[in-house]
């Protein structure tokens, strides 16, 4: 099963490019959601026309964050992705002939709405800053200094 790991790896590199006080390329965020530099520009000019992030022609240039952490949720972002698919299983048939079957789709149909509904209201009660908060308590437990941001320790 092949899971939509773009909202991880997008709300991943936004908290990377809050820690930084300059521009980050297309390179550099596509090491760190290890993806290419031409699917992060896609998904970054997507950020950009929702006004979560800016981008910088020439040397120098790069993203930047263009919004407030503690204005954004999780599900703005979710949202500014197209809305991907919140859940990789789905019915055998979506029109069946056999009752016994209709029977089966009608009750997992209204699990699969309850269960999406329950993560959309997760996802929206969840901020960027509440994000950052906890990777900054996370460092402090470790002992780590955040003037390294781009440095995953396992």
């Amino acid at each position: 099963m092949r899971y939509d790991s773009r909202l991880s790896g997008v709300l991943h590199v936004l908290l990377h490019m809050a820690e930084l006080d300059e521009p980050a390329t297309s390179e550099t965020l596509a090491k760190a959601m290890c993806t290419n530099p031409v699917v992060v520009r896609r998904i970054m000019a997507g950020l950009r026309e929702k006004g979560f992030v800016r981008s910088e022609k020439g040397h120098g240039g790069g993203w930047t964050l263009a919004c407030d952490l503690s204005k954004v949720t999780l599900r703005d972002i979710y949202n500014a992705l197209g809305c991907p698919s919140l859940l990789a299983i789905g019915n055998r048939s979506e029109s069946p002939q056999c009752l016994v079957e209709q029977a089966v789709n009608a009750s997992l149909n209204q699990a699969y709405r309850d269960a999406e509904t329950l993560l959309l209201s997760r996802l929206e009660a969840v901020t960027l800053a509440a994000l950052s908060a906890d990777f900054h308590r996370r460092l402090a437990v470790r002992g780590g200094a955040p003037d390294a941001p781009h440095r995953h320790v396992s």
